[in-house]
């Protein structure tokens, strides 16, 4: 038995949806597309009845059992990504943005559906859209309560295997300013919705799992009280904050315009945004390690952040490090 086809509506009316509910306390449950064009937002059980399956933990859950399976990656050409990639240097270097996300589609080959990874993953936020795509994100966007938001910017990974201590994730240039670029961002962007806004926690480090070895990764939490006109517009908090600043760049509105001309594909669904209300908290992910189905074929999207300081194959190593499963 297939599942329907998933009703998705505009952006506009989701928000106006999440503030009607976030006012009276009403729960739902949510995606919306990287460009904030369109998503879907209902019930749990609604989402069940269309085989929509969300995940959102606190902590990540370790399935009972690992299936055995097979995973290829066939990533872009290093050539081609070294094009992509001098064009980004090129804008940096202009001065017409500061951080760039580039990110590529990887074809793959797994021997496992999208409902099987969905169930064996390990991460933060889950997320199945039958026939589409399956999301693993260890990326918090925003936790809002009814007085506070906090938001939680991930930049930075290195593998565990080669690095026993994620101290040289923490003292490297590159990786120091794209993380201060981000913080930046993110801190400028809450202060739409919240005063006042601080810091609490900067460039700390979770151990993610990956199937070809775990990965360090770097984040840092912001937060700041709600201004009384946007407690409980939870729809308008997040028409103020997207797209999320830690999957474009900064400035944002001109690193848009650079990701639309460079990376020759759409992103679609992928870093984008998934989220529950609980009719107390609203707690939302950014939608990267993102596998999608396109007809018979399987593409695995991801990337990074660059700056003036990045190099092309090391940020290549990057976007290709980060095409795994988290078993």
């Amino acid at each position: 038995m297939h599942a329907p086809p998933v009703p998705y509506i505009s952006f506009t009316d989701m928000c106006h949806y999440m503030d009607e509910k976030g006012i009276k306390g009403e729960a739902f449950v949510f995606f919306i597309d990287y460009k904030a064009n369109q998503g879907w937002i209902g019930t749990l059980d609604e989402a069940k009845r269309m085989g929509i399956a969300f995940s959102i933990a606190e902590k990540p859950i370790k399935p009972k059992a690992i299936p055995d399976f097979h995973f290829e990656k066939y990533p872009i050409l290093p050539e081609t990504y070294g094009i992509k990639f001098r064009a980004v240097k090129e804008a940096l270097h202009r001065g017409d943005s500061f951080l760039v996300n580039l990110t590529q589609a990887t074809p793959i080959n797994c021997s496992l559906t999208l409902k099987e990874i969905f169930e064996s993953a390990q991460a933060l936020y889950k997320l199945y859209v039958p026939g589409q795509f399956v999301v693993f994100s260890p990326e918090t966007f925003i936790k809002v309560n009814k007085t506070t938001i906090s938001s939680y910017p991930m930049k930075g990974t290195l593998s565990v295997k080669n690095n026993p201590s994620p101290a040289a994730l923490q003292s490297n240039a590159k990786e120091q300013a794209e993380h201060a670029t981000i913080v930046d961002l993110i801190r400028n962007d809450v202060s739409q919705v919240a005063f006042p806004i601080q810091v609490e926690k900067y460039k700390y480090i979770d151990q993610i799992k990956s199937h070809e070895g775990d990965l360090w990764q770097m984040s840092s939490q912001i937060s700041g009280e709600l201004l009384p006109e946007y407690r409980g517009k939870l729809g308008s908090i997040l028409q103020k904050l997207l797209p999320a600043g830690s999957i474009s760049g900064a400035p944002k509105p001109s690193t848009l315009q650079i990701i639309e001309e460079i990376e020759g594909y759409e992103r679609g669904f992928y870093t984008g945004i998934m989220g529950q209300f609980d009719g107390q908290e609203l707690n939302t992910g950014v939608m990267i390690r993102f596998i999608e189905q396109q007809n018979e074929n399987l593409v695995f999207k991801s990337g990074g952040g660059i700056t003036v300081f990045s190099e092309a194959e090391t940020e290549y190593q990057e976007l290709i490090q980060k095409v795994y499963l988290p078993f």
